[in-house]
Formats: C-alpha cells, structure tokens, sequence
C-alpha cells in the first residue's frame, strides 16, 4: 500500500470514530431524556463513550463456528453458570447415586424449563435403557393384558401438556427455619415442561380395565425398582406416559425411554424408566408411601397417599442469587415470581413488602394453565429501605397459600413433604437479599 494510501486511510478512520462518537453522543441524550420521561428502566447507565459501542468488537470483525460445529447445539459459553447444582445434604448420605439436582429458577425465563436444566431426582442413579429392549407391562386386573415395545406404544395417539412437576420434599430444608441462602436450593426441586405421550385411558380403553380394579401400581426399571401407588381415578383422569419433553426426547436422568406423568402430583409418583404397570383392588403399600413420603401429624398418625401438590409461589427476584445492590432510591424494579398449583389454576397472587402485613395484587402474565407454572409481575418504586418480600398465590380451587404458622398448625415442624408455606426475602439497606422466615407462633420449634 502507498503512502499516500496510508495516510487517506488514517483519515478517513478518524473521520468514521468522530462522526460514530458524535452520533452515540446525540443518542445518549435523546436516550436519558426519553427514559426520564418514561421511568421505567433503572437504573439508566449510558455513556456515549463506551468503548464496546464506538470501537468494532472482535466478534463482528472475525469469522464465527462453522454452522454446524456443533448438531446438536451448545450455550452460550458465558452461560456457564447456569446449571442444576446439588448438595450432599439433600443425598442419601452423601452418596450421590440416591440425590436430587436443584433448577436454578432464578435463572429462568418464562414457564419453560430447558431440559438441560429440569431437576433430577434418583434413587439409585441415572439407568441407560436401550429403547430396542424396552418393554412395558400392562397386567392384573385388566382383561387383555399386553407387553408393549417402545414403537408399538407410539403408535397410540399422542398429546402435548405444559405441566410442573415437583418433588414433595422441595422445601424441606426449611422445616424447622432458613437453612439455604439460595432460591435454587431453597425452591429448585421443580421445574415446568412440555410432556407428550399418550393418555393411560386410551390404552385402558382398549385392553379392557375390569371393574373390581381401584389402585394401580407403576414400577421402574432401574436398580431401585421405584414403585407407587396411584388410584384409579387419577389413572382415568389425565395420567399419561410420556416420551418426549420440550419436543425431543425425554433425557436419561428423565426416564428414558419413558415416564408415567400424573400432573399436578408428587413428582416421585411419575415412575421414571417406566416398565410394568399393574392393576389391583388394594395399594400395594410400597417403600416410597410408607417408610417415606408420608407427613406426620400432631396426633402421631401419618398421613399417606398424600397426592395432590398444594397452592405455592415463590418470588424470583430478588432473590439470593438476584440482589437489589445496584439500585438507587427511586428506581423502578420489577418484582417477578413463580406461582403453581396442582389442585389446578393460579388466579391470583399477592405480594407483600413488609413480612404481610399488607399486599398488593400482582399481574399474572404469559400463558396462565392448569398444573402449570404461572409467572406474575409487580412494578415497584424501591426505596432505599429495608423489605420483607412475600408472595401469596390463590388458586381456583379455592386454596390460598398458607404462611409459615399456619402451616405448622396443621403439620408440625416435624414433616418434610407438602410444605407450601410462604416464603420471605429479607432486602437489606445495602440492597443484599437473605431467606429468613416470618413467623407469628413465638416459638423456634
């Protein structure tokens, strides 16, 4: 290249960084005089001088992957914190073939649960079933019994649900007070997906399901051999076995090849790695629905076949992991949340700033279904003070989420499963946020 090549380059380089640092400049103060105007981002950070805008970043000067480096497709490499973590308190003493791996909500958008991320819970690990071997059983009180293989059962006509699915023990570590400063550990035993599969009514339908059978029994086929109980009224009401999850198939740690779905139900209900389902006129009283997965009540009896999942909600941020540290008094912050029930549909939640003693309605917002999560949103004016942050969810059931003495009334402090109470985000001055519990009993126990 010339000289006089050179020297016409450099000039014309300096002309575009001036004329580019100008343009941002004038854009910078139409941009503050527009969000002034509207107040609703907070807090505003602009600077016409920002290097990632007036210089080229390396990304947009360089050749990216090749298209299909990767089939079947990656994150984002600066994602890489958002995973399913686990502890090996919530392990079978710290063997981590029997734990569960929490979803981490506060990083979640919207009511889908990527499958990456959906939390796992085993008992005796992850199993790896070869789909050309599996079988399903379907036997005892019916009048055809059949063996199915995993073609033969995708030949029945298939449907889609959005469905949560949570483990009853989500939230027990807090049973007796705050252990977990973390939304992910403290609420992350759930997550929200699409489920296709097939209803079980329709293959009952075809083999015939005689009259004298009540209870259904569902066993896995991994080394465990989980197996629960299910009435058959749920049976006929919306079970399914499912084989695909948010459109591919269900993963390994899910139940590959296939799981029983009972929405709205324990999560433990939905037997992973399903392979025999068998009908009875009695429950079968299996490990998981006696020595376990049980509440005991104040009078000493325990309560089993203890189904349905009660009226919850939980508030995303802040939260833990979602301070309030960068906000100014004055700033507009929206307070965002999960509410979920499966008695049926969310239509309402309420959001407290100062432990309940007063709430304020919040939107529902986004798709709003049955045994589904539901996500609600609340514009708030921060302040610069200290908070007590709770959410209450009502469901159309009737049900209204309990808080934490109410709870205890009924249960105690001595069950682990079922515990729906609210929850509570101390927001401190530094804009630090802390789970603790709002109680009104007086007593730590």
């Amino acid at each position: 290249m010339s000289k006089i090549s050179e020297n016409n380059l450099e000039t014309t380089t300096n002309v575009e960084q001036s004329s580019r640092r100008d343009f941002f400049k004038r854009t910078a103060a139409y941009s503050v005089s527009a969000i002034a105007a509207t107040s609703i981002l907070a807090p505003a950070k602009l600077s016409a001088d920002d290097e990632n805008i007036i210089h080229h970043v390396e990304w947009g000067t360089s050749l990216g992957d090749e298209l299909n480096k990767y089939p079947y497709g990656i994150p984002s490499k600066y994602e890489h914190n958002v995973v399913r973590r686990t502890s090996s308190l919530l392990s079978s003493a710290g063997d981590m073939h029997a734990a569960v791996s929490m979803t981490p909500l506060h990083e979640l958008e919207g009511i889908i649960t990527p499958n990456g991320l959906h939390f796992t819970r085993t008992h005796n690990g992850v199993a790896h079933v070869d789909p050309n071997k599996f079988r399903l059983m379907i036997h005892g009180l019916v009048e055809r019994p059949i063996v199915l293989t995993l073609d033969e059962l995708k030949k029945y006509p298939s449907e889609s649900r959005i469905l949560f699915m949570e483990c009853p023990a989500n939230g027990a570590a807090e049973w007796k007070g705050p252990q977990f400063n973390s939304l992910q550990f403290v609420k992350g035993m759930m997550s929200n997906a699409e489920w296709t599969g097939v209803r079980l009514k329709t293959i009952l339908d075809e083999i015939g399901l005689k009259p004298t059978a009540k209870w259904m029994l569902a066993e896995g086929s991994d080394g465990s051999e989980m197996s629960r109980t299910v009435p058959v009224e749920k049976v006929l009401d919306d079970a399914m076995i499912v084989w695909a999850q948010n459109g591919e198939a269900i993963r390994p740690e899910q139940g590959y090849p296939v799981r029983l779905m009972l929405p709205g139900w324990e999560a433990n209900l939905c037997v992973k790695w399903l392979k025999r389902l068998e009908f009875g006129a009695e429950p079968w009283y299996c490990k998981e629905e006696t020595s376990k997965y049980t509440v005991l009540t104040a009078s000493g009896k325990a309560i089993q076949h203890f189904y349905p999942l009660e009226v919850n909600s939980i508030i995303t941020n802040p939260c833990p992991e979602k301070p309030w540290s960068d906000l100014k008094k004055g700033d507009l912050v929206e307070v965002e949340g999960i509410a979920w029930s499966g008695h049926g549909t969310i239509t309402a939640v309420d959001i407290s700033f100062d432990g309940g003693d007063n709430y304020v309605e919040a939107s529902l917002k986004g798709l709003v279904l049955p045994k589904s999560w539901t996500r609600f949103s609340y514009m708030y004016r921060y302040e610069g003070k200290p908070l007590l942050i709770q959410s209450r969810a009502i469901d159309d059931a009737g049900f209204v989420q309990p808080s934490v003495t109410q709870e205890k009334e009924i249960i105690g402090v001595e069950g682990v499963y079922h515990r729906n109470s609210i929850c509570t985000w101390e927001v401190r001055q530094d804009g630090s946020v802390h789970n603790v519990q709002v109680r009104t009993d007086n007593c730590p126990s």
